[in-house]
């Protein structure tokens, strides 16, 4: 049985795609790299937006569009009775994500909460996070202790955000998901732009933009800007998620899957380079010296946002509302990627046989359920980010090679040209696909074997370090977990997502 949803046209499902690459990471991560390597940085994120990603991407998009079914059942159809668990452990892996990124939204809120404050206070003569800062250097960073760890009003605002995303999502596709792409993501799109004009117009603004862009070719003997540039294309595309297969589930029929992909992937890539343009320029137009500007921008991903970034908008007169804008941009693209993340867990229920309304509901009691630990530790946060996020190279492997077992060149003519005016080498595609199958078995190789944690795999009393937030340990265990399960039940998983709807 097919779905009958579908999107209105093509504009809806490319902003839904653009709903759900550019999300926090945009603006979360991008400028510290950006910030941390340059010009150098940049080269190698664009290589693997057309080497990683763009290939991927076009492959989730047939296979969903192709199939008309969830991840676990559009996998399922593709890979064979046997490979059924692939699209389990993607599955599995998305929502692993999603249990703690719908705790990023609560962040966003708290901190446009915090900007609105400011711009209140500021407006009415009353003390401002400048003022506050004067008293108590460490204002900030005592505030993101208290929203990050054990927080009630951050677990409130994160379920809050979660059930809002199901109330919209329980509309249908063209009601709910296109209809709230439809004004979210031209508002961020324009939020972005006056946040990077405002920065640029600011005294010393441009150094940041010449900074961003200048190229130093020493980073790439650094074989750590790599893995970065590939981790980055990879998280802020949404290549490997299984949200792409989600989306083109609801596809036309005549879809152009290489044109939508390539909008997709370079509006992500633009919605990055605003962010970037917007940051920098800030940080290097309000620190006191370069230097300075060069340490902030490299102390870290929620550093940077959630205490340098507040810190340095107060420091002049129009940062309160610069501030605002900043935050209310955050929150639209954590917003709008939480929605197809949302969405792919529904579609999974969906294909057990629930409505759409019964399936939303369990959606949204299981995402507040499973984000609550992360809500309530920033520890639990960043262990579930570090094992789910490594995660993504996994999953893009496991869909790559359901695509080479179906024979890539065959694949590509049956899935991608059919209905596509616009084409791609068949070489292309085929050689992508093979060569990345060994680059993402050795990243992950690499990634393990440089021990994050000072005992990547058991602690000093020689126990298995499984609780440590960066260890090995962790990650093996819980992937293994995942792993191991979905291929227990890959019988019922074949039975009851794939056999049953052909």
């Amino acid at each position: 049985m097919n779905k009958a949803e579908e999107f209105s046209n093509r504009w809806g499902i490319v902003l839904a795609s653009l709903g759900m690459a550019i999300g926090a990471g945009n603006l979360w991560r991008f400028p510290r790299l950006a910030g941390q390597y340059g010009g150098a940085f940049l080269i190698l994120w664009i290589f693997f937006l057309l080497a990683w990603s763009i290939p991927l991407m076009m492959a989730e998009f047939s296979i969903g569009k192709k199939y008309k079914s969830g991840v676990i059942g559009s996998y399922g159809h593709l890979g064979g009775k046997r490979m059924t668990w692939g699209g389990f452990f993607i599955t599995i892996c998305t929502l692993g994500i999603a249990f703690y990124y719908s705790v990023v939204t609560g962040w966003a809120l708290r901190y446009l909460g915090l900007s609105l404050e400011n711009l209140a206070s500021f407006i009415a003569g009353e003390p401002t996070i400048a003022r506050r800062l004067e008293k108590d250097p460490e204002y900030l960073n005592e505030y993101w202790a208290s929203v990050s760890n054990g927080s009630v009003l951050t677990v409130f605002l994160y379920i809050a955000a979660i059930f809002i995303g199901i109330i919209v999502l329980t509309k249908g596709i063209q009601k709910g998901l296109e209809k709230a792409n439809k004004v979210l993501i031209p508002s961020l799109f324009i939020l972005l732009i006056l946040v990077t004009a405002m920065a640029l117009t600011m005294k010393n603004g441009i150094r940041g933009l010449e900074y961003m862009f200048f190229i130093d070719t020493k980073h790439f003997s650094n074989p750590t800007i790599w893995i970065e540039a590939l981790s980055q294309s990879a998280w802020s595309t949404g290549a490997g998620w299984g949200l792409i297969m989600t989306i083109s589930s609801y596809s036309r029929r005549k879809e152009d899957v290489v044109l939508n992909t390539f909008i997709g992937g370079f509006g992500n890539n633009t919605a990055s380079l605003m962010a970037g343009m917007a940051v920098l320029p800030a940080v290097f137009a309000l620190s006191a010296t370069e230097t300075e500007a060069i340490s902030y921008l490299q102390s870290g991903n929620q550093a940077l946002m959630f205490t340098i970034i507040p810190k340095l908008f107060s420091t002049f007169t129009g940062g309160a509302v610069l501030s605002t804008i900043f935050f209310l941009a955050f929150f639209m693209a954590a917003f709008s990627s939480l929605l197809p993340m949302l969405e792919l867990f529904i579609s999974n229920l969906r294909d057990m046989g629930l409505t759409r309304h019964t399936a939303g509901i369990r959606a949204g009691i299981f995402c507040a359920l499973f984000g609550f630990p992360s809500a309530w530790s920033l520890n639990v946060f960043n262990n579930q980010d570090w094992v789910w996020g490594i995660g993504l190279i996994l999953t893009g492997l496991l869909i790559m090679i359901a695509v080479l077992k179906y024979g890539a060149a065959k694949f590509k003519k049956e899935f991608i040209d059919q209905d596509s005016d616009l084409t791609i080498p068949v070489q292309y595609f085929v050689w992508t696909l093979t060569f990345n199958v060994g680059l993402g078995a050795f990243l992950i190789y690499w990634w393990m074997s440089q021990g994050y944690s000072e005992y990547p795999w058991f602690n000093a009393a020689g126990q298995w370090n499984v609780f440590d937030v960066y260890s090995n340990a962790s990650i093996a265990t819980q992937w293994a977990i995942v792993l191991v399960v979905g291929i227990l039940i890959n019988r019922y998983l074949y039975r009851k997502f794939v056999k049953r709807k052909k």
